[in-house]
């Protein structure tokens, strides 16, 4: 299904790592630039507003006409279909609260740097999709008593690590297929259509992975009856622990666990450490798993020993939406000084977010804690104001 294994030209270079001493290159800030995480006082919306919503797109936003959109379904199936938006908007819908992170989240915390797109802890965000639910289209369809698998194609085309494509990805029919699943096809996206970067004018969602699955601009799905090896399922998206060879990896499937605190008090403008004041500070967050419900959030502080001292944040769930993120908060009491914070969150699995970061050549799936540097200043200096609510993040 991929294209030709040699790029026109010789423009695309094999992946890499970077070197000891080799900082952030030309070509990782302009992928920084193009794609945007989501500001960590965001994370005070239950629904992030699409503008907030983190941002990766692989290749090029397609040019697309929702007029003349098609989606078909085809391969391994009795029925073949070719539907247009107004033929899937006449279908039954369902609305889904979806938190969805990048699977690169995390990778340039790595050490040694894999060189990708490089973000921290922030390639996240929450949005309702509505759309049709997937197994109700390949139930219409009928799929063949020997197929295995729904390969997704979105319209967006380039090249990557030497292979021409457009943008392709698959998921096992009893996941594709599975109502309790919910993956949807999306048309719309906290109840208005799909905006261009967001993959307007169909996506997939796949409540629970982490985006690479949620294939975006869709336009075709070929049911097959032997798994799919493309590119970004057999090459891309893979852990792999060591830092050549030919490693085949394990895949990249459901999401980590994570929790993220919304920054307290008001940033220093080029190290983003935060400053409060003395006393109390409310501390809020979200945390989420593909694996199953957070059950525990942990707020630790370290103690200048090298230990740190953990007490557990109060976490609100919502039964509504057991795909989205929950919401936490806890107190902290501040004393002036430099400190540490730290977040933790482990789920209903019983995975926790690790302290060290476990080292793979893609940067995946990387959900080391996230830890806020806070100064606590005594007092205000004579004739500066803080603004309006600079002195507790809002809990979400």
């Amino acid at each position: 299904m991929d294209g030709s294994p040699s790029a026109p030209g010789g423009v695309s270079g094999p992946g890499r790592v970077a070197g000891p001493e080799e900082g952030i290159s030309a070509e990782e800030l302009a992928l920084a630039a193009r794609n945007h995480g989501l500001p960590l006082e965001a994370l005070r919306y239950d629904v992030t507003p699409p503008g907030l919503h983190y941002v990766l797109v692989h290749y090029d936003i397609p040019a697309t006409d929702p007029d003349g959109w098609r989606l078909t379904v085809g391969g391994r199936v009795l029925r073949p279909l070719a539907l247009d938006l107004d033929a899937l908007r006449a279908r039954p819908s369902v609305t889904r609260r979806v938190t969805l992170e990048c699977a690169g989240n995390g990778r340039a915390r790595l050490t040694p740097r894999p060189v990708s797109q490089p973000w921290l802890v922030e390639a996240v965000g929450t949005a309702d999709w509505t759309g049709v639910p997937l197994a109700a289209l390949l139930a219409e369809a009928g799929t063949a008593e020997d197929a295995v698998e729904a390969v997704f194609t979105g319209a967006d085309h380039g090249v990557e690590r030497g292979v021409e494509q457009d943008y392709r990805r698959s998921l096992p029919l009893r996941v594709a297929a599975d109502p309790a699943r919910d993956v949807l096809v999306a048309y719309a996206m906290n109840g208005e259509p799909l905006p261009p970067q967001h993959g307007s004018p169909l996506r997939l969602v796949v409540p629970g992975w982490y985006g690479m699955a949620h294939v975006k601009w869709l336009h075709d799905i070929t049911v097959t009856a032997t798994p799919y090896t493309g590119f970004q399922q057999s090459v891309a998206y893979r852990i792999r622990t060591t830092a050549e060879g030919d490693e085949p990896g394990a895949p990249v499937t459901l999401i980590a666990p994570r929790a993220l605190m919304i920054p307290p008090g008001f940033p220093d403008f080029m190290s983003r450490a935060r400053v409060v004041r003395p006393g109390p500070v409310p501390l809020a967050g979200r945390a989420w798993s593909g694996h199953g419900p957070v059950t525990r959030v942990e707020i630790g502080e370290s103690d200048g020993d090298g230990g740190t001292a953990w007490t557990d944040a109060v976490l609100d769930r919502d039964p509504a939406h057991p795909w989205a993120w929950s919401s936490w908060r806890a107190s902290w009491t501040a004393t002036p000084g430099h400190h540490r914070l730290t977040v933790r969150a482990t789920d209903a699995e019983g995975h926790v977010q690790p302290l060290a970061a476990p080292w793979n050549r893609g940067g995946f799936a990387n959900n080391l804690v996230q830890r806020v540097e806070v100064f606590c200043a005594p007092e205000r200096p004579e004739g500066i104001q803080a603004p309006e609510g600079a002195e507790a993040p809002e809990s979400p």
